[in-house]
């Protein structure tokens, strides 16, 4: 295997191991400079050029893309994705993970544990959001910090307030979350390298510290997780799609909680921590996917007139609610189900054998008229595109407010032309005929 590690710390902890672990594998290994890279887009040719050559072929990369330089380091990895080379995370996964905000959004439509948070802008909502969360004490974050940089504990109402009110005046988002007490100073990173957990430790703060982050002075002791924690842990990386992730958890009397998932954890604590080689796991599993890269399905699958994906939910009282998969008839509408989810569990490429139960969602590829005749006629009311009339009075028409134009009271709704003008300007003209109007 020919494997990039994409990083811009080519003699840090993290890469130095990942690189030793690669060649003592006996793969061939190189980090590159994730700044160095140029871009090319070309008709059927997409290309990559590192310090001013054109790239020669690899067969996988590794990225360790700093938060810093997110936006270039994900359109990289993206690049190679069009060269059908095997990333360890894809540049969505990265780019959703790297988003504190975007990350609770997608993890919290998943039966999965996350601290209550709340997001808001308008001074106004400050307080009731605090309140929704469980009240004072709360954790206020900046939305893209890293190593515990910007993460606050306010322990009133009133601090909180002063807190949010300072980081928006200078234009910051902010995240608020409920202070989980039990916990105070203390995390566990779980290390997922594809479906399985393969280290963890936990980190605890020193003295006054509410942050456990080693960069902040935690320490680390060793852990065995349970399988709650395992599952969570490897759970919030799937659902964020990543493949080798570090899963922040904090331990609440609710079970599990995520905190965060990170899509370049470090090597240097973890390994120190538990004495296991973890570099030479992710070469491992490199190694073992590096014939299946990434692909966008969504852009494959949708090329063909017509057809496309989509998820269809069962609700109650679905007709579907008791049959097979094969007795639903969704092969004869030419819909493929690619996975069925029900509650917390997948289910890849179900069988036809399968009885479909309330609750359930398909993700399905096939024929999207045939997708659309499977909503309810509840749903599609709901979602049907309804123009209103407007009020009296109200300009409908760049030209009426200039005057050229005025309500026709023998039509309404129409316009006719102001007495007087005989035709309206060539581009008002063009306005009315455009077919996007």
């Amino acid at each position: 295997m020919k494997l990039g590690i994409l990083s811009c710390s080519p003699h840090c902890y993290s890469s130095r191991r990942l690189k030793e672990a690669a060649l003592q594998r006996g793969h061939k290994v190189r980090v590159l400079n994730t700044l160095k890279f140029a871009i090319d887009l070309n008709p059927g040719s997409p290309d990559l050029f590192y310090c001013n050559k054109p790239l020669s072929r690899y067969d996988a990369v590794l990225p360790r893309i700093g938060a810093s330089i997110t936006y270039f380091g994900t359109a990289v990895v993206r690049q190679f994705e069009q060269l059908d080379v095997f990333s360890a995370n894809s540049s969505n996964a990265i780019t959703n993970s790297r988003d504190k905000l975007r990350s609770m959004q997608i993890l919290s439509r998943h039966q999965i544990g996350i601290p209550p948070t709340t997001f808001v802008r308008d001074r106004t909502d400050v307080v009731p959001a605090i309140e929704r969360v469980g009240g004072a004490p709360v954790v206020i974050k900046l939305l893209e910090g890293t190593q515990g940089v910007g993460v606050i504990l306010a322990e009133t109402l009133k601090v909180a307030e002063a807190i949010i009110e300072t980081l928006q005046s200078t234009r910051q988002n902010v995240l608020v979350q409920k202070f989980i007490a039990e916990s105070r100073g203390r995390d566990v990173r779980a290390f997922v390298v594809g479906d399985q957990v393969v280290a963890a430790m936990r980190r605890v703060a020193q003295g006054q510290e509410f942050r456990s982050n080693l960069h902040r002075g935690g320490r680390t002791e060793t852990v065995w997780l349970d399988d709650a924690y395992r599952e969570t842990a490897v759970r919030a990386a799937q659902i964020m799609g990543l493949r080798i992730a570090g899963v922040d958890l904090l331990e609440s009397d609710d079970g599990p909680q995520v905190m965060e998932v990170n899509s370049s954890p470090g090597l240097e604590g973890i390994e120190a921590a538990t004495g296991l080689d973890i570099a030479g796991a992710c070469i491992d599993f490199l190694a073992a996917q590096v014939n299946f890269p990434e692909l966008d399905i969504r852009q494959r699958l949708t090329v063909s007139r017509g057809y496309g994906v989509a998820e269809l939910s069962i609700p109650d009282g679905s007709e579907y609610v008791g049959k097979t998969i094969l007795e639903a008839g969704l092969r004869e509408k030419d819909i493929n189900v690619l996975t069925l989810h029900r509650d917390t569990t997948v289910i890849p490429n179900p069988r036809p054998a399968r009885v479909l139960e309330a609750g359930d969602r398909l993700l399905c590829f096939g024929k999207l008229e045939s997708m659309r005749d499977m909503i309810s006629d509840r749903t599609k009311r709901a979602r049907q595109l309804r123009v209103l009339r407007l009020k009296e009075g109200t300009p409908i028409h760049p030209a009426a407010v200039s005057g050229a134009l005025l309500p026709d009271e023998s039509a309404p709704g129409e316009l006719r032309l102001k007495p007087g003008i005989d035709s309206l300007p060539a581009s008002e003209q063009a306005r009315q005929s455009s077919p996007f109007q």
